[in-house]
């Protein structure tokens, strides 16, 4: 939702653009909130300021706290030299993501014909209540499709127009997690229980877009990698997989061992 009418709280990390430089500051805009700001000299850096240019320039980004607001005077100040680097990367971060969402719900509303607010009122709340966040309600319906978002109760087009437009302009980032499995069988068919073992490890169950590779790396070593969405995700399909693997080998009268990395 827009803040252009808003005014920004005291202590608030904000996204401003970098306006005029003068000799004792810089006037930014505040994207967020369509207002400008004052970034005086002495709140650029914590040590001796010698040529604010070498600071700051014309047109560029940064991310600054706000110390002052008077909406009577339409002034705030603020300052960078407050703001520590984990602070600036999460509230860029941040700010990339909402813009992004009010371009993917724009994109919505417009296919469908609606208005900003009626999206927002009939899937953006219901998104944001469920997931603590717009965006990462969206990044579930990129992995998992259109039935995360109608779970929550949102009218069939919408949620699978939504779908749609995520699923082309949020690219999920898999990670990739590997170990090595041993697997030994003496009998008779041991090389088809072998088979049948990492074929078991294969196929179990996972979440939409997860992979489980297998590969002989020299016998009775075989290397399997999972990628997954996150790590957490990944780790447990890998013990799963290899635990599913070991135990089809033993139940075979092999032995069969893991080795993680």
């Amino acid at each position: 939702m827009s803040k252009s009418e808003e005014w920004p709280e005291v202590g608030e990390l904000v996204v401003a653009t970098v306006g005029r430089v003068i000799d004792y500051g810089a006037y930014v805009t505040l994207d967020e909130y369509s207002k400008e700001g004052l970034l005086h000299i002495s709140e650029i850096s914590s040590s001796w300021v010698r040529n604010i240019r070498d600071h700051l320039r014309e047109g560029q980004k940064t991310v600054l706290k706000v110390l002052r607001v008077d909406p009577d005077r339409k002034h705030v100040d603020l300052s960078l030299r407050r703001v520590t680097r984990r602070e600036r990367a999460e509230k860029m971060l941040s700010w990339k993501r909402s813009r992004k969402v009010d371009s993917l719900l724009r994109s919505a509303s417009k296919k469908l014909g609606i208005s900003d607010e009626e999206i927002y009122e009939k899937a953006g709340k219901l998104i944001e209540k469920e997931f603590g966040g717009i965006y990462e309600g969206l990044e579930e319906a990129s992995k998992e499709g259109a039935d995360v978002l109608l779970r929550l109760g949102i009218p069939e087009n919408l949620a699978v127009t939504i779908t749609e437009i995520v699923s082309e302009k949020i690219k999920i980032r898999m990670v990739r997690v590997r170990g090595t499995l041993n697997l030994v069988c003496t009998k008779p068919d041991g090389v088809l229980q072998i088979k049948k073992a990492l074929l078991s490890a294969q196929e179990i169950e996972r979440p939409l877009g997860a992979e489980i590779g297998i590969q002989v790396v020299a016998t009775p070593r075989y290397s399997i990698e999972v990628s997954a969405h996150n790590y957490k995700e990944a780790e447990a399909l890998l013990k799963q997989a290899a635990d599913i693997a070991i135990g089809t080998i033993k139940e075979s009268g092999g032995q069969g061992s893991f080795n993680r990395g």
